[in-house]
């Protein structure tokens, strides 16, 4: 999985943005994702055709124009990324209205609308959290985008408060209005609640609309530190989620308002305040039976880097082996994409020759959907070096074919389903066929298999071997 920051600058023509997001899809694919993270609602605006907020500033420079040529950039990516079988999550961002208060808004921005719900903090503006109608609109937003695309997940970085500045953030009105019995010398905790009661309704919202729509966050990497609750990591971090951005992510995961939570680990192993691999076992504690993964910081690799650690080429090779010790972390994400364009001292070729050198299927999700889809039948040689097989339609949306797994192995090799290495390829739904190119200059004979997965990915039985030469 990988973090996107598209485009590469606001104003590029319709073409060029297609351009970089067809090259940043094809280097992904290659360095073997199987999931992207499009950030899609960075501050109340949208990457794709809203009649609830305006055109994103940051696709064509100006708040409230459309891409001209007219497309949907939303809709391209997720059209983009399903051709490749990957998955498309759609990140937001709930609270932040502008990056800087002196930038114009859209004419047709709610903001002008709804001034009451607007709060400055620092040179920002924000959504006031204690609102319940801002808690409404943020959902509203969130269905639509789930109603209308095809997208795989929403997905929450660790944005919900904003970090802290010396003033007090100015939520004293909404304090007064909508406590809901809470103290003023409990006001962190009211905080909390306002979070914990959005989280719950998107979740609830989103389920409601497209069950099969998952929901996660990527928090900021600790929780507590444990000098200030005994649950929490042994770590000295300057912010924390729950006592800074007022983010009880743990309770989130455990309430099952969320499917997955996805930690920003961007330290090095061996941080004297911060260690990589010690917050990692920390994390996998609290996985709660949802889906636990790790997000690397491969922005911070760097041969400049002031950090020594950053500058050694094993640094993220390590970290991806240290995660595939622990079974309650079941993969890692990139923050971000952009990086992945310059010289990471190897670790492109490590991913193409190691480390996902194999295709991976994502994590089901079992309290989701447990139900894998019907096998394939008729699955057979299809001319020269080809297969063909036929698929049985699913009774729901959640029972339809959505990619098939291809298995390999040299004949006279033990098949062994579990192992990882066999998976030659997964294709996306759509076709019932499949042409091999040549693999073995001697034209080895080799046993080939197929699964059906579903949207959760959940697998079907595999099929009987047929024997290709390649």
């Amino acid at each position: 999985m990988v973090n996107i920051d598209w485009p590469s600058e606001p104003g590029l023509s319709t073409e060029e943005q297609k351009r970089e997001a067809i090259e940043l899809l094809n280097m992904h694919q290659r360095l073997g994702m199987n999931a992207v993270i499009l950030q899609v609602r960075p501050a109340s605006d949208a990457f794709y055709l809203s009649e609830l907020e305006p055109w994103s500033r940051y696709l064509t420079g100006i708040p409230g124009i459309a891409p001209d040529p007219y497309y949907d950039p939303l809709e391209f990516w997720i059209d983009e990324c399903h051709k490749r079988g990957m998955e498309l999550h759609a990140w937001l961002n709930p609270y932040r209205v502008a990056q800087n208060f002196e930038q114009p808004l859209a004419a047709n921005h709610v903001a002008f609308q709804h001034p009451d719900w607007i709060l400055k903090y620092g040179n920002r503006l924000y959504f006031d959290p204690g609102l319940p109608e801002t808690r409404e609109f943020v959902a509203d937003v969130v269905k639509d985008i789930v109603a209308r695309y095809d997208v795989d997940a929403i997905h929450f970085d660790d944005y919900f408060y904003p970090y802290p500045l010396e003033n007090e953030f100015p939520d004293t009105l909404s304090f007064r209005l909508h406590n809901r019995g809470f103290f003023p010398e409990n006001k962190a905790d009211w905080r909390r609640e306002n979070v914990d009661i959005i989280i719950k309704k998107l979740n609830e919202t989103i389920k409601a609309t497209k069950p099969w729509v998952k929901f996660g966050i990527s928090p900021f990497g600790v929780w507590r530190n444990k000098a200030d609750d005994p649950e929490g990591s042994d770590t000295r971090a300057g912010a924390t989620n729950y006592d800074h951005l007022y983010a009880n992510i743990i309770k989130w995961q455990e309430m099952g308002w969320i499917d997955y939570t996805l930690p920003q680990l961007y330290w090095h192993i061996g941080h004297p305040l911060v260690d990589f691999e010690l917050l990692a076992n920390w994390w996998k504690k609290h996985a709660y039976g949802r889906a636990m993964y790790i997000g690397h910081g491969v922005y911070k690799s760097n041969l400049a880097s002031t950090v020594p650690e950053w500058r050694l080429p094993g640094e993220l090779p390590r970290q991806v082996g240290v995660l595939r010790q622990i079974p309650e972390i079941g993969g890692s994400a990139f923050y971000s994409s952009k990086h992945f364009k310059r010289n990471l001292q190897g670790f492109q070729d490590s991913l193409v020759s190691r480390l996902y050198k194999n295709p991976a299927i994502v994590p089901p999700m079992s309290w989701i959907d447990s139900q894998p889809p019907q096998p394939v039948s008729e699955f057979k040689k299809r001319w020269w070096k080809g297969i063909k097989w036929e698929t049985a339609e699913g009774q729901n949306e959640m029972d339809k074919p959505w990619r098939y797994v291809l298995y390999l192995n040299e004949q006279g090799t033990e098949f062994d389903a579990l192992n990882p290495q066999f998976i030659f390829k997964i294709v996306p739904a759509g076709d019932d066929k499949f042409k091999f190119s040549r693999i073995n200059r001697n034209k080895k004979k080799y046993e080939v298999r197929i699964s059906v997965l579903d949207r959760l990915n959940n697998e079907s039985k595999i099929s009987d071997p047929v024997i290709l030469k390649l």
